[in-house]
């Protein structure tokens, strides 16, 4: 066993649904070099599962198999020029703050999603109107022998919520870390009070405060998930310990115990009710 290794490991804590069974493997690398070490000698048929802040998942009631690999320890941030290099597991509030202090603009939406650089990348996660890849520069993936590797954009098909490598090896690769070409300001005060304004926004319209995955359904074209919801009145639809927010329809909160099951058959539900995808 590796030293940060743990087997059967609990996940619900670990996720911001506080949903899921047990991982089989579970490995925290304190650094790239140990996580680069770790892959090289991991089976071959042991399935990797790469978990950032556990947001914008569900974990199965029945656990993980194989090595969920959690990437919170990955977390530099370093900036040359107008360019920003963070790993996959610097938070993604954090990096819209360290651009701040660069004095660099364009990644103050990340404030508002609340995961990691890694599943972001993955996602192409967006809020208030950016997208994680508007700004990047260049990728770097590890691969299942622990190899770091450049990519660039053109590796990937990158659209709404949804990051597909082009090549059939970059499939078998997680994001290890990207650069990002930002703007330079002489006012980076300005840059934080923009950050703070959107962090109020989205405290005054999602339900901060309770175990939520962030929105569970992507927006359809040229309308809103969560309106569709409202308009559909599934405000409120329980099932179990899993309920629609009151406050944001494009929430689903544990309020108590609820399992993965709860949630899924009440996203089910939803999709039965209105038009969501």
């Amino acid at each position: 066993m590796y030293h940060h290794e743990v087997y059967n490991k609990p996940l619900a804590p670990l996720t911001t649904w506080h949903i899921g069974g047990l991982a089989e493997r579970y490995y925290v690398p304190p650094s790239s070099s140990h996580l680069q070490s770790y892959l090289k000698n991991l089976p071959q048929d042991c399935a990797i599962t790469w978990l950032g802040l556990g947001s914008n998942i569900l974990v199965r009631d029945g656990g993980i198999l194989g090595s969920v690999i959690a990437t919170r320890g990955l977390s530099e941030i370093s900036c040359q020029g107008n360019t920003v290099t963070a790993l996959s597991g610097v938070p993604c509030a954090k990096l819209a703050r360290s651009c701040a202090a660069f004095g660099l603009s364009g990644l103050e939406f990340l404030a508002g999603i609340p995961g990691t650089l890694g599943g972001a990348l993955q996602m192409n996660a967006g809020a208030f109107g950016g997208e994680t890849w508007d700004r990047v520069l260049a990728v770097t993936c590890v691969n299942r022998q622990g190899e770091i590797l450049q990519r660039t954009r053109e590796d990937f098909e990158i659209g709404y919520r949804q990051v597909i490598p082009r090549a059939h090896k970059a499939a078998q690769e997680g994001f290890f870390g990207a650069t990002f070409l930002l703007t330079r300001s002489n006012n980076s005060e300005k840059i934080t009070d923009n950050i703070r304004a959107l962090i109020q926004k989205r405290n005054k319209t999602q339900p901060i405060g309770t175990f939520n995955c962030g929105s569970v359904f992507k927006n359809p074209p040229g309308d809103h998930a969560a309106r569709l919801i409202e308009c559909a009145g599934l405000k409120g639809l329980r099932q179990g310990d899993a309920v629609v927010s009151t406050k944001h329809a494009n929430f689903i909160i544990n309020t108590a115990e609820a399992k993965a099951q709860d949630v899924l058959q009440l996203i089910n539900l939803i999709k039965e009710k209105a038009i969501v995808f």
